[in-house]
């Protein structure tokens, strides 16, 4: 999970969409998680102020290596950010669903932005603007975030029509989008209501939890590639 040697400051992803109850509290705790059952130290920023992952960590046994750090706003967000990524392999930002002051230095200490999405049309202009926050951002304070799109509560099965549109402008668009989808699944609600990771869930507390593992797995490995193809654009 090394990718980041040679630099002072390990690996920063922030999770990002003006819109509220696009899925970025899930893909902050199942990619945080994860990463945690694989050995890797993690802290998790809860920045939403219902601190949903603060929530989660109080249900029940928390990872070895796995901080959730909560209480931040805008005058302490950069400090909890810089000192998590010089203690932690990886820090992970679930930010509010707004734009604001806030959001704005969090983004700016990133080296990745997660973008999180559903396959509607109005989640799709709330990336947009998702999108044009980033590159103020990056104007604004001379930073290099790099940003990736990633579908969320969507069906392996199903792909209807209007997510079909979304994706083909999207590729017009050349927007860059994760391959893996965090798809809708019992496990990653269950996770908020017993606490605990995937692997501590019991097949009596969620179903298909091989399914889930596997998409959590393969989220892991998307997001360290496009961190890598990040260092290398900073390089």
């Amino acid at each position: 999970l090394s990718l980041m040697q040679g630099r002072p400051h390990l690996p920063t992803i922030a999770l990002v969409n003006p819109k509220g109850g696009a899925g970025k509290t899930t893909v902050a705790l199942v990619l945080g998680t994860a990463l945690a059952d694989r050995g890797a130290s993690v802290t998790l920023v809860d920045a939403d102020p219902n601190q949903p992952l603060t929530a989660w960590s109080k249900l029940g046994v928390v990872p070895a290596g796995l901080d959730v750090v909560t209480d931040v706003n805008e005058d302490t967000i950069i400090d909890t950010i810089e000192a998590a990524a010089v203690r932690s392999a990886f820090v992970i930002v679930d930010l509010e669903g707004t734009a604001s002051v806030m959001v704005n230095y969090a983004i700016s200490r990133a080296n990745l932005a997660l973008i999180t999405l559903q396959g509607s049309q109005l989640d799709a202009s709330q990336a947009t603007r998702a999108i044009k926050l980033i590159r103020k951002v990056n104007r604004g304070f001379g930073a290099r975030v790099d940003y990736a799109l990633m579908f969320t509560r969507t069906s392996k099965a199903i792909r209807p029509r209007t997510f079909r549109h979304i994706e083909s402008e999207l590729q017009q668009h050349e927007i860059p989008v994760l391959a893996t989808h965090l798809f809708e699944r019992e496990a990653y609600k269950a996770l908020f209501s017993v606490g605990g990771t995937l692997n501590t869930l019991t097949p009596k507390e969620a179903s298909n939890l091989d399914a889930a593992r596997a998409n959590a797995a393969s989220l892991v490995k998307d997001v360290i590639e496009r961190l890598r193809h990040a260092a290398r654009e900073a390089a």
